[in-house]
């Protein structure tokens, strides 16, 4: 993988997406989102407690994110059967990606870290988010983050751009 700076050319990437609550499964890369900007986020499952807390606080922002030129894309490796059940539950009205073979998330953007957990070491995906302007370049990266005001914090990067 290659080091991801701020102000270099975003890693491409093709992955399955869930376009929303009820909406159509088809492959997305950045390219579907430009000239918007793009908050690529991940995250480690669906559905679990910090995950939901971070998708309903990016959810509940959408109005405001799209204002400001910015679409949402969170992505894991859960599968596109999952993201819809999740999606569904929380009214999700952004995109989900679903990266099962691990390409985005390890060998593009490096989020497959090793974690511990009550000592116990294991992989999986560092919760982090990416802001990719219209053109693709990187703006902005957050790792290892923490969910409280994080999507408060990415809407004013956004407007900042």
């Amino acid at each position: 993988m290659t080091e991801l700076i701020i102000g270099l050319t975003a890693p491409k990437f093709k992955i399955p997406c869930l376009h929303g609550a009820g909406g159509k499964v088809a492959p997305c890369q950045f390219r579907d989102f430009a000239p918007k900007a793009l908050v690529l986020y991940f995250y480690p499952k669906d559905d679990t407690a910090g995950c939901t807390k971070e998708a309903l606080a990016f959810n509940e922002n959408l109005t405001k994110f799209r204002r400001a030129g910015a679409d949402i894309l969170g992505v894991s490796r859960d599968p596109i059967e999952k993201h819809q059940k999740f999606a569904e539950k929380y009214n999700l009205r952004f995109s989900l990606g679903s990266d099962e073979e691990g390409r985005m998330t390890d060998d593009l953007y490096g989020v497959w870290v090793e974690k511990t957990l009550y000592g116990r070491k294991y992989m999986g995906i560092e919760r982090a988010t990416f802001l990719i302007d219209g053109n693709g370049t990187l703006r902005e990266i957050w790792r290892k983050v923490r969910v409280a005001g994080h999507a408060e914090e990415v809407l004013a990067a956004v407007k900042e751009l």
